[in-house]
């Protein structure tokens, strides 16, 4: 979901210089974090009680969940601690997990309700592929990740570091896997200031223009691929696009140059830091975990899915 408004700027924030470390609440390591507990917001039983009204009055409404907005969720004490969470999203460490959607007490389709009304109070929701879907499920539908055309979540295969095409990204736990399915998280900014301190030269190579795959997504008369660096700067900020599999995907497509081999180096210590730097985050059912796509990575290890329907 693209943000819908603006936060004042962190005291610790300076402006951001190309070729040069970023100082930026957002740069954090895992071993730090993994020892904190502030980025854990636990819904109270007040707070429950004001999702199920609103869940409550979307359905006495008979709204589609596509055409519900903000005010028709009203969170009234809920709303504003999620203005909160959103400014420390946009201008703080860059990420949230909220715990205790009571999941195991909703429907499938009530869940979802609830996931995108918490997410309303956020953002804007956005289409996530050219199928227009606005909700998609994480779970193993047999896809294979090497195809440039496959989203990584419709496989069980380990993905590599990156980031979503929007501003910020939801994920919302149903039921853990069978075994596998770890989130891990990073922070780009260290990512980013890692590699300025170690390798400048390959940092200044990642502010070139790379292509990225559109997965196979593509109107009539569009290039499969679009253009951006990985490291863009603007306005004072640092902004980046992690070039995981979408970038290497690309490769294989019509039109797009090879990498030379400072590009190589370049993607791979990329990823090699995000795994230096990361930190994992259990989930358990009902928790939501919300991600600033321009300065954190994500990814999921492989994982074995269940048979039954209802538990994948």
């Amino acid at each position: 979901m693209p943000d819908d408004g603006m936060f004042a700027v962190s005291l610790e924030r300076q402006p951001a210089v190309p070729l040069q470390k970023v100082i930026d609440p957002a740069d954090w390591n895992g071993e730090q974090l993994a020892r904190a507990n502030d980025w854990k917001f636990t819904l109270t039983a007040t707070e429950i009680a004001e999702i199920d009204a609103a869940i409550a009055g979307v359905e006495a409404r008979g709204l589609e969940i596509k055409d519900i907005k903000r005010e028709d969720f009203p969170l009234p004490t809920l709303g504003p601690a999620l203005a909160d969470i959103r400014g420390d999203l946009l201008e703080g460490r860059g990420f949230v997990l909220i715990r205790g959607v009571p999941v195991a007490e909703y429907s499938r389709a009530q869940s979802a309700l609830a996931f995108w009304g918490i997410g309303l109070h956020l953002g804007r929701p956005i289409s996530q592929n050219g199928q227009g879907h606005l909700l998609g499920h994480v779970k193993d539908i047999g896809n294979d990740y090497n195809d440039p055309t496959t989203r990584g979540y419709t496989s069980r295969a380990e993905i590599g570091f990156h980031c979503d095409r929007c501003d910020y990204v939801g994920l919302m736990c149903m039921h853990p896997a069978k075994s596998g399915g770890a989130s891990l998280i990073a922070s780009s900014i260290s990512v980013h200031n890692e590699m300025q301190k170690r390798r400048p030269d390959l940092a200044a190579a990642l502010c070139n223009i790379f292509h990225f795959t559109k997965h196979g997504e593509v109107k009539e008369g569009e290039d499969p691929f679009y253009c951006m660096p990985i490291f863009g700067f603007r306005d004072g900020y640092l902004s980046i696009r992690a070039g995981g599999a979408h970038v290497r995907k690309a490769q294989t497509l019509p039109g797009v140059p090879k990498f030379t081999e400072t590009d190589i180096e370049a993607l791979d210590m990329f990823q090699e830091l995000a795994k230096e730097l990361y930190m994992p985050m259990e989930f358990e059912v009902g928790d939501i975990q919300f991600l600033h796509n321009h300065v954190m990575l994500h990814t999921r290890t492989a994982f074995e899915d269940f048979e039954e329907h209802e538990k994948k």
